[in-house]
């Protein structure tokens, strides 16, 4: 083709070719190839023959080959799928990451006309534009250079101003282009030895679609997307629940994971070897989750920035109900929500609080929806320090209602099966005033609200809550609100043995009385976003006092601890009367109370009670929680 441009057209000043005499001349050697004729067919080989990437491009190849694509996109309504396939073949395979600014210019340029020129080339003008999503695995070692991100920016920022383009003249592409990007980013993700920055960057460009031009069209399908991609890695991560439980890791220090998942995973042993996916480390799968939620946790911001985040959180919410609510083994996934809202508690936070409250008291929702969503409830409220006391009694409120209610209508005893809802609507009351009884005993309106809930009506009732729900969580809770006076601990009864027969039957094969969703974030970097708007365990500040149950003196209790019914509360001296005087009675009645006979109420009201608290093991957060 550089001999018959030479011949047959003349130059401009410049020293080339005009763009309407390229196109001129591409269309007669397009039009004249089926002719059969040597001269036409070489023209043709010729023209097919600049679309392949030599080894090296010289400025001539590089000239000739933007001449070319200059050419053909002139010409390209002349372009046939039937008779043209051989230039069509090569054309789409090129990639911009090959290619200087000239010829990325020239290409870019063929594509948005071919794309405008026939309905029939709209498909696979936006895979080869989305393709560019996957970073070619030579060049990911060269981002981490200014050369590299100079590369990608030329590449991408091209790509995606094809695609508005595209959009401008196909009006229906960007819904083709969802599920182009959508079948892409699976194929993806199932390659062998696909690369977690190669995957950052796919995500980090589906992002950049949701926030850019056509963010009307493709913001639920793409943040959707990415939704269920951190979901898929998140339950990928399954197998290290077992790892994690027979090794005792709940009870080690958060800052100890690391070393001991890597002892582990490199032990030989037959447990180690299951826990690998797909060939990858299951630390390696939770490097690739923690960077992936990081890079979604900063797209939040920059829409929190741009005014955006309450459009974007109303497709979080949906995609959050549909996808991660009916996933029981989601462990990080959920942490997405929790940080849109500490970024906006005022409508975000409330609004993920009244919804999940909803789902909860709406009776056509599936029981184990139901039950998921008041776990999440519970845990939500417990650990964001951004929702105020006022929200937290507001939604205790509701649920202690809601249990009112039922008891009233309910008869007979413990029924785990039957009543399941009820237990985890008790467990979540109580679990939630574990972690904010003081907070709400502090704000005098929380406080008038929460002393006039019938919290002992609820627990009291012959459907017996207490003998259901975990018993450390009882044994906190009964701790705390005696103290604040909102309950009289010698009037309940239950047996912590007989939580393998109760909660774990109510608790079901997805173990939803174990469920707790907010416990600490245990990815490094994500816990960095999460830690300043989370509350610890240890940050809590309680209704009872440690150093306070080391002396006898009701005097210093009442100082600490003033609250309006003084008469009902139990201080250090009147649990001592409790252990001197009814000793066997109140042995045979509390001495249950704990899966750790050692750790029973009887003992924390008796003999034990200088020992401090502290939450159950599986649902215990350290004090400084680090990553996998």
């Amino acid at each position: 083709m550089g001999v018959e441009l030479g011949q047959d057209l003349d130059m401009n000043d410049d020293g080339g070719y005009s763009d309407y005499d390229l196109a001129l001349h591409v269309k007669d050697v397009l039009l004249s190839v089926s002719s059969g004729d040597v001269v036409s067919v070489e023209n043709y080989r010729e023209l097919v023959g600049r679309l392949y990437r030599p080894a090296r491009h010289s400025p001539d190849d590089v000239a000739k080959l933007v001449a070319s694509l200059k050419g053909l996109s002139g010409a390209a309504s002349y372009i046939d799928s039937a008779v043209h396939v051989g230039l069509l073949n090569p054309l789409f395979e090129m990639s911009l990451w090959n290619y200087g600014p000239d010829v990325m210019d020239a290409l870019i340029e063929l594509i948005i006309s071919l794309a405008a020129s026939s309905g029939k080339y709209v498909d696979l003008c936006l895979a080869m534009l989305t393709r560019h999503f996957e970073t070619p695995p030579r060049f990911l070692e060269k981002l981490k250079l200014p050369y590299g991100l100079t590369k990608k920016d030329q590449v991408l920022s091209r790509v995606h101003s094809a695609l508005k383009d595209i959009s401008e003249v196909v009006p229906l592409s960007p819904a083709r282009m969802v599920t182009i990007v959508s079948d892409h980013l699976e194929l993806y993700r199932q390659k062998r030895g696909t690369s977690t920055h190669g995957l950052v960057i796919f995500v980090e460009n589906m992002l950049k679609l949701e926030g850019g031009a056509l963010s009307e069209v493709v913001r639920v399908s793409m943040l959707t997307k990415v939704v269920e991609l951190l979901l898929h890695l998140d339950v990928e991560m399954g197998s290290w629940d077992k790892v994690l439980q027979d090794h005792g890791i709940f009870q080690m220090e958060l800052e100890d994971v690391d070393d001991f998942s890597e002892d582990f995973l490199n032990d030989g042993t037959e447990q180690a070897r299951e826990a690998t996916i797909n060939g990858v480390t299951l630390k390696s799968s939770a490097e690739k989750l923690d960077t992936l939620i990081v890079l979604t946790f900063e797209h939040l911001e920059s829409c929190e920035a741009s005014g955006r985040l309450s459009e974007v959180f109303k497709t979080l919410l949906e995609t959050f109900r549909n996808k991660v609510l009916t996933t029981c083994k989601s462990k990080f996934v959920q942490f997405v929500m929790f940080y849109a809202c500490a970024l906006d508690p005022v409508n975000c936070g409330e609004e993920f609080a009244t919804n999940l409250v909803e789902i909860f008291v709406y009776d056509a929702n599936l029981t184990s929806l139901r039950m998921r969503a008041v776990a999440y409830l519970a845990s939500y409220l417990s650990r964001a320090m951004f929702m105020s006391a006022s929200v937290v009694a507001r939604t205790l409120k509701r649920l202690v209602g809601w249990c009112f209610n039922f008891v009233k209508t309910k008869k007979g005893g413990v029924n785990p099966e039957n009543d399941k809802l009820f237990y985890a609507a008790c467990q979540a009351i109580m679990y939630l005033l574990c972690f904010r009884m003081r907070s709400l005993m502090d704000d005098p309106q929380s406080k008038s609200l929460l002393a006039g809930l019938p919290l002992e009506s609820i627990l009291s009732t012959q459907i017996s809550p207490l003998k259901a729900c975990v018993p450390s969580i009882v044994k906190e809770f009964l701790w705390q609100a005696n103290a604040a006076g909102l309950i009289t601990a010698d009037e309940f009864d239950f047996d912590d043995d007989l939580e393998s027969e109760y909660s774990w039957v109510w608790g079901g094969k997805e173990e939803l009385h174990k469920l707790f969703p907010f416990d600490p974030c245990l990815l490094r970097n994500s816990d960095r976003f999460i830690r300043p708007n989370f509350i610890y365990w240890s940050m809590v500040q309680r209704t009872y006092d440690d150093e306070d149950k080391e002396g006898s003196s009701d005097e210093d209790g009442d100082e600490a601890f003033a609250v309006d019914n003084e008469e009902n509360v139990m201080d250090y001296e009147i649990l001592q009367c409790l252990e001197e005087q009814q000793f066997g009675e109140v042995d045979n009645a509390l001495n249950k109370m704990s899966i750790t006979p050692k750790d029973s109420l009887h003992s924390r009201f008796g003999g034990a009670v200088n020992k401090p608290m502290r939450m159950p093991s599986r649902i215990r957060p350290s004090t400084s929680p680090e990553s996998l």
